[in-house]
């Protein structure tokens, strides 16, 4: 069961959307409910001490977990392929660009800062195809992103903060640096981040 559990937990993350407790008790745990709990520590263990990554339940009341790298990984570097690493190139710039807003930012907001990156979400882009989708859609499923609707706007309008994988895979004060080397400044240069992120 273990071992199942395992390689389920494995091919899921992949697309790196949460797994849901209901999905592994039907499709791996079976008639072993009762060792529910068991089966999944030790699962947790195994990829941990095999794979470097970390099994973590990201929302208690659902039940969803996720698996999150924790293999000590150099400066900027991610453990992934040239395009997902890409992508996660522009969910580290998404993220920086929300924090150092103050944590929330309107998707208006949002798109205009990406148009000043020539990156427009009505466009495909070479590389990440459709980027409202991949923002919208990807970056939220997999809990990267939170989108939220701000009530009574019409058109309706979202706010975006970052989501519980996001807080779980990096740190503000990381965030922080990265901005703080994109623009050449001390990262004391903003002071109420700074703050936050220590």
């Amino acid at each position: 069961q273990v071992s199942e559990l395992v390689q389920f937990l494995l091919v899921k993350d992949q697309k790196k959307i949460p797994i849901k407790r209901a999905d592994i008790l039907k499709n791996v745990v079976r008639e072993y409910k009762d060792a529910f709990s068991e089966i999944l520590n030790r699962a947790g263990r195994t990829l941990q001490e095999v794979f470097g990554l970390q099994l973590v339940e990201i929302d208690t009341k659902r039940h969803t977990y996720i698996l999150i790298n924790n293999l000590p990984h150099p400066e900027g570097e991610y453990l992934c392929k040239d395009k997902e690493k890409e992508k996660m190139g522009l969910l580290l710039v998404i993220l920086s660009f929300i924090f150092m807003k103050g944590n929330s930012v309107k998707d208006s907001a949002l798109w205009e800062f990406l148009r000043l990156l020539r990156v427009y979400p009505g466009k495909p882009h070479r590389v990440f195809g459709d980027v409202r989708k991949l923002v919208t859609e990807e970056f939220g499923r997999q809990k990267y992103l939170e989108i939220t609707p701000i009530p009574l706007t019409d058109p309706p309008e979202f706010k975006y903060q970052w989501g519980p994988r996001a807080e779980k895979e990096t740190s503000k004060k990381d965030v922080l640096n990265f901005v703080a080397k994109m623009q050449g400044k001390d990262p004391r240069f903003w002071a109420s981040q700074y703050s936050e992120a220590e």
